[in-house]
C-alpha cells in the first residue's frame, strides 16, 4: 500500500512564495500590535520574496499540475501579502475610521478581481505556449510593497501630514490594478536593482526612525 503525502508541494519552487505568505502574516500581526514600522518592513520582505519566486520556480521541469498549483498559490499569497496587509495597515493607522476601513475593503476587492483575472489569463498562456512572460495587464499588486512603506515613511517624517494619505494611496493603486494597461515585467537585473534599492531604502527607515 503506497503512503499518502501530505497535500501540496514543498519543494524548492514554492519555497519563496511560502515564505512571502509568512512575511505578510506577521506584517499583520504587527500592525495589529500597532508596530507599523516593523509591519513596513515584513511587507517590502514579502515584496522581495514575490519578486525571485516566479525565476526559481522556471529552473525546474515541472509537471502541468505543478505550474497550475504555482499559479494558484502565489496569488492566494499575493492577496494576503499585498491585499489584506495594507488594507488592514491603512485602517489601523489612520485611526480605525469607518471610511478607511470602507476603503481598505474595496483596496482589497480590486487586488482580489486583478488576482484571480491574471490566473486566467496566466492559465489560458501556459496552454498556448512555453515562452516566458514578458508583460502584464494591470498595475501588479505587489507594486503596493514599494508605495507603501514610502508614503508610511513621509507620513511619519511629517511630509505628509494628514492619514488621508493612506487612503489616497488605496484608491490610486485600486484603479491601477484595474486599469487594462500593459506593464513590461523587469528583467533579472532590474528585479535586483529594486531589490538593491528596497534593502537600502529598509535600512535608511529603520535607522532614522529608531533616532527619532
Amino acid at each position: 500500500m503506497s503512503k499518502k503525502k501530505a497535500i501540496g508541494y514543498y519543494d524548492y519552487t514554492v519555497i519563496l512564495t511560502y515564505a512571502g505568505m509568512l512575511f505578510a502574516f506577521f506584517g499583520i500581526l504587527k500592525v495589529i500590535d500597532q508596530d507599523y514600522l516593523t509591519a513596513t518592513i515584513c511587507l517590502l520582505c514579502a515584496g522581495g520574496c514575490d519578486m525571485f519566486d516566479g525565476t526559481i520556480a522556471a529552473t525546474k521541469e515541472r509537471c502541468r499540475s505543478e505550474k497550475r498549483f504555482g499559479i494558484q498559490i502565489d496569488s492566494l499569497c499575493d492577496l494576503i501579502s499585498f491585499g489584506i496587509l495594507p488594507g488592514i495597515f491603512a485602517y489601523m493607522v489612520s485611526g480605525m475610521k469607518n471610511f478607511v476601513g470602507v476603503v481598505g475593503a474595496i483596496y482589497v476587492l480590486a487586488a482580489l478581481i486583478r488576482l484571480s483575472f491574471f490566473n486566467v489569463l496566466e492559465e489560458e498562456r501556459q496552454d498556448a505556449t512555453d515562452e516566458k512572460r514578458i508583460s502584464i495587464l494591470g498595475l501588479p499588486v505587489t507594486t503596493i510593497a514599494v508605495f507603501l512603506p514610502f508614503v508610511y515613511w513621509l507620513y511619519v517624517s511629517g511630509l505628509f501630514r494628514k492619514e488621508s494619505c493612506f487612503s489616497i494611496l488605496l484608491i490610486l493603486m485600486s484603479i491601477g490594478f484595474l486599469t487594462p494597461i500593459e506593464i513590461r515585467k523587469p528583467g533579472r537585473t532590474g528585479k535586483i536593482a529594486i531589490l538593491a534599492a528596497g534593502t537600502i531604502f529598509a535600512c535608511i527607515m529603520i535607522i532614522r526612525m529608531r533616532i527619532h
